[in-house]
């Protein structure tokens, strides 16, 4: 008992180093949004507009009202699912940037394996195939860079952004090719799945399946890299690849897995694009999504439960865009400009970790 008693103070003080190590992880990302937010409006000041404005319509267009609320959630869902392609790889200390890559392949391989099975499967089993192809896609696509970079020592970031262009050409190729549509001659795209083979919204709303997909993968994912020995690998394998290398972890396979899993997930947001939004494959899956979900990745830190509401936040300000556009008469893109500030901001926020005393260890602990 008396042992316990002692013990107590110890204990209080390593919960306490762990709240100030966490808070960290909060207040570094936030300040740089703060921060952002004011460059931001020193540039909506140079160009004449009122910042006071902006911060309204992206309220009003992002989170106002219902219709602008289902409207954030519906952008929120291939962020998440893209913010995985980096946030997995990233425990292995990998800078995965072909998200966009991965979900264009995605979006391409469920379109292509449902054009022969709707004349004759159910709408249930085309669905099934459809999300299985999109994931293998996806993760086959990013599995690449993983295989690169393990075997000849290409560098990851390099890698899958020239796989996003080459994703691009092949996706362009085939519906401008063999298996374009001959009934759309304005966009070139795949033959259509089918109404009756699309996934409708979730009750109640306009907002399609894929945002609970994406909130499960992000539950699951934490779970497998922060609960399992897999996840423990991962970790130990970022942080000290020699260390890791001399314990005998498979470095090569875990760095492999984990690209095909953060892959895997893009390609599923593919897969709810064609299912749930577009019904074929075309130009529209090149939306920006999987460089969006780079920042969302960022943001929260590569952790996939954090994922979910910095997806929606940003979701919000992508949701808003046109609102801005109307009111404002500002482009459309406008919001572009303050995602890259916000990105830019947050990588020069990583030089401050670590280097404040009140986050570090207590004195004697």
């Amino acid at each position: 008992m008396a042992e316990l008693t002692q013990a107590g103070p110890q204990v209080r003080t390593e919960l306490a180093d762990r709240a100030r190590r966490s808070s960290e992880y909060v207040l570094v990302p936030a300040v740089a949004v703060l921060v952002s937010a004011i460059l931001f409006s020193v540039f909506l000041l140079f160009l004449g507009k009122s910042p006071a404005q902006f911060v309204e319509l992206l309220w009003k267009g992002g989170f106002g009202s219902w219709f602008s609320l289902q409207n954030t959630l519906v952008r929120a869902s291939p962020f998440m699912l893209t913010a995985l392609c980096v946030a997995i790889p990233a425990r292995l200390g990998m800078v995965v940037i072909g998200g966009e890559g991965a979900l264009i392949m995605g979006g391409f391989g469920a379109a292509v394996i449902a054009i022969p099975m709707v004349s004759w499967a159910p709408a249930p089993v085309i669905l099934a195939a459809m999300a299985m192809a999109g994931m293998l896609a996806g993760g086959i696509w990013i599995g690449i860079v993983g295989a690169v970079r393990h075997y000849r020592g290409v560098n990851e970031t390099i890698s899958s952004l020239l796989l996003f262009y080459i994703a691009v050409s092949v996706l362009n190729f085939f519906v401008e090719g063999v298996l374009r549509d001959p009934s759309d001659p304005n966009k070139p795209s795949t033959m259509p799945i089918g109404r009756e083979n699309m996934i409708g919204p979730m009750p109640a709303t306009d907002v399609h399946w894929g945002l609970a997909a994406g909130i499960v993968v992000c539950v699951l994912l934490y779970f497998l890299m922060n609960r399992t020995t897999f996840g423990f690998a991962a970790r130990v394998t970022g942080g000290n690849l020699r260390a890791a290398q001399a314990q005998g972890l498979p470095v090569g396979r875990l760095v492999m897995v984990s690209c095909f899993i953060g892959g895997a997930a893009a390609g599923l947001a593919g897969f709810f694009e064609v299912a749930a939004i577009h019904g074929k494959a075309n130009a529209s899956l090149i939306a920006g999504y999987g460089f969006t979900g780079i920042l969302v990745s960022f943001l929260a830190r590569h952790n996939p439960l954090v994922i979910i509401p910095i997806a929606i936040f940003l979701g919000g300000i992508d949701a808003s865009g046109g609102l801005i556009q109307r009111r404002m008469d500002l482009p459309d893109a406008t919001v572009l400009v303050l995602q890259g500030l916000m990105f830019v901001v947050l990588l020069a926020s990583e030089t401050f970790y670590g280097r404040y005393s009140f986050f570090r260890k207590s004195e004697g602990t």
